[in-house]
């Protein structure tokens, strides 16, 4: 008898922790976050920042991503895929942000929470919350800076912007002629803003080989720039390349925003001579806590966090404050 009750009472152990482990499994909150791309390194940064937040609040983490900047397709299969997955919560950088929200309607009616990273949808309630960098302040500080910069010199200016339409690309770009003290549409505007002082104006999708030929082509319309506007770091190392080149990189002042570590190193350098600083890492750590708090009690967050800015510059300008290269290499992507 005493075998028998000792086999019963192992398989009932066996059962009763099986039970358990599905309990468990069954409690852990899903949580996905879906990027625009796999390979720029401020997505690169957010992805790890979010699976370590995630492995800290014990939740489980799904990751996808578009190919490229402004795959809308790739990023509606993603969030299918996660919701069938479980996720309850989805972290997402938009890359086309109207294009997107039908699908984001389906998730939300589903029950699911869904934060835009980075970049708001449009419109921008599409999503329950928002967490990202106030994109048009990012703007103004380093147009304010290339204006100081720049002096009493008559302005040249080339644009390298995202893509037509995009928020953050008009924020940053629209911010940047507030900054100069240009004409400029207001923050709320997904257009771009236009002065004669911007002499040629070109998409980069925020990647390095697009942004050199868009800096290329813009040098075979206009020889005298002096000043270059770029939606990121990644664009602004293209610009310079470009210049470089053509023998035309002394006396440029370029300017970019992301603050990432290669970038800070480009500021360093001399290839850029500002960049405003954001931070990935604090970004996705907020979507995570809050995904694991809606997990667990239900409560959503709503509105928008400001998440930060800071203007890294490695020669300071009268009257336009920042911080150094060291300040910017210790916080590059959100580092404490």
């Amino acid at each position: 008898m005493r075998p028998a009750l000792t086999l019963f009472a192992a398989a009932a152990a066996t059962s009763a922790l099986i039970a358990s482990g599905a309990a468990q499994a069954q409690s852990q909150p899903v949580i996905g976050l879906i990027t625009k791309t796999e390979t720029n390194p401020f997505f690169v940064k957010m992805k790890e920042g979010a699976a370590e937040a995630a492995k800290t609040a014990g939740a489980k983490l799904l990751t996808g991503a578009g190919k490229t900047d402004g795959d809308n397709a790739g990023q509606v299969t993603a969030m299918e895929n996660m919701i069938a997955a479980g996720a309850k919560t989805i972290l997402i950088t938009p890359s086309d942000s109207k294009a997107i929200v039908p699908s984001i309607k389906k998730a939300r009616d589903k029950g699911v929470l869904v934060i835009a990273l980075d970049s708001p949808t449009d419109p921008i309630d599409g999503t329950d919350a928002l967490f990202a960098t106030d994109n048009y302040q990012a703007g103004v500080l380093i147009g304010q800076y290339a204006r100081a910069a720049l002096g009493s010199k008559p302005a040249r200016i080339v644009t390298l912007d995202l893509f037509p339409g995009h928020p953050v690309g008009a924020q940053r770009h629209n911010g940047f002629l507030k900054g100069f003290g240009l004409n400029a549409p207001d923050a709320k505007s997904n257009e771009l803003g236009k002065d004669p002082a911007v002499v040629c104006m070109a998409d980069s999708y925020g990647d390095q080989a697009k942004g050199q030929t868009a800096m290329e082509n813009c040098l075979q319309k206009v020889q005298d720039v002096n000043v270059v506007y770029t939606i990121n770091e990644p664009a602004a190392a293209g610009a310079f390349n470009a210049l470089k080149k053509a023998g035309k990189e002394k006396g440029v002042v370029i300017v970019s925003v992301d603050g990432g570590c290669q970038g800070i190193k480009d500021v360093g350098a001399g290839v850029i001579a500002a960049t405003s600083q954001q931070y990935p890492l604090k970004m996705a750590a907020l979507g995570v806590e809050a995904g694991v708090t809606y997990a667990k009690t239900g409560q959503k967050p709503s509105g928008y966090t400001d998440t930060g800015v800071t203007l890294i510059a490695a020669n300071a300008q009268a009257g336009v404050p920042s911080q150094s290269v060291k300040t910017g290499t210790d916080l590059c992507w959100g580092k404490k």
